[in-house]
């Protein structure tokens, strides 16, 4: 693939950085991210995914924006309220560069169309707000090898990891399984601070980037938390589990499955929270 002049000057300031150069930017326009879920995490994501070159976004959502998303969901405005969301930022998103290919999936992410969705692209952000989509992804992630990034968000706080899926700590092996029902208040029963989004959106965007670009060193085996009322962040170690029931030695979840689905987090999260 060859730049043109124009491709040049849009992506200089990130060519003249020696770690992307002309073929890193090539790099991104060859890549492909699926979002799911286009709400407080998956906007900025998809913005500066979009901003930066990523050749093909593929955005997953069936819920249409309401009045009370856009205090964080930055991709949508009073003009988008009732249009779907991946119609939305889709129209953002070509605005911002008319380089990348947007797909969009008006549907929720099940086991029935997991693995289908994700077959074409070369890494996963984790935008749900609910537990039982999160596992799902942890889990179709893991079957097609797709690395991901998750993330959530609640109150001050928000957390985030990137699995690269049978070599580094899974999802389940943090959390294992879903607390029960209303054990975890959501964003809507707890309350968000809504740049939290922002903050937590452009680091798993900046995963993505980075494993595009086979540079740097991606969240792997740490999960970060980030507090907003100390502003700081902490990395907690993590390792993988021997006992994990997909990623373990002797896994009892060999095929995906839908779970009840629990609006959640825990320690941080929200199409904005969760674990």
């Amino acid at each position: 693939m060859n730049l043109t002049p124009e491709q040049v000057e849009r992506y200089s300031r990130q060519i003249i950085l020696e770690e992307v150069g002309l073929r890193g930017q090539e790099k991104l326009l060859a890549g492909s991210v699926l979002i799911v879920g286009v709400g407080g995490l998956g906007s900025p994501a998809a913005f500066y995914l979009a901003a930066a070159g990523v050749g093909r976004i593929g955005l997953v959502d069936f819920d249409r924006v309401e009045v009370n998303n856009l205090q964080r969901q930055i991709i949508h405005t009073t003009a988008d309220v009732n249009r779907l969301k991946i119609e939305s930022a889709a129209d953002k998103m070509r605005a911002v560069n008319p380089d990348v290919e947007v797909r969009t999936y008006e549907k929720a992410f099940a086991a029935e169309n997991a693995l289908e969705l994700l077959t074409d692209y070369d890494f996963v952000i984790d935008g749900t707000d609910n537990f039982s989509a999160k596992f799902l992804i942890n889990d179709a992630c893991y079957f097609a090898r797709k690395p991901f990034s998750h993330a959530g968000i609640l109150r001050f706080e928000g957390q985030t990891i990137t699995v690269l899926p049978g070599q580094s700590t899974c999802y389940r092996c943090i959390f294992r399984e879903a607390p029960p029902a209303g054990a975890v208040p959501s964003c809507a029963q707890a309350g968000v601070l809504g740049v939290l989004g922002g903050t937590l959106g452009v680091i798993q965007a900046t995963e993505a980037l980075k494993y595009l670009l086979g540079c740097g060193e991606l969240l792997i085996d740490n999960l970060l938390f980030y507090s907003s009322k100390e502003m700081s962040f902490h990395k907690i170690k993590t390792n993988r589990d021997a006992d994990c029931p997909i990623c373990g030695d002797n896994p009892t979840i060999t095929a995906l499955r839908d779970e009840a689905q629990i609006i959640c987090p825990t320690r941080g999260e929200d199409s904005d929270a969760s674990p």
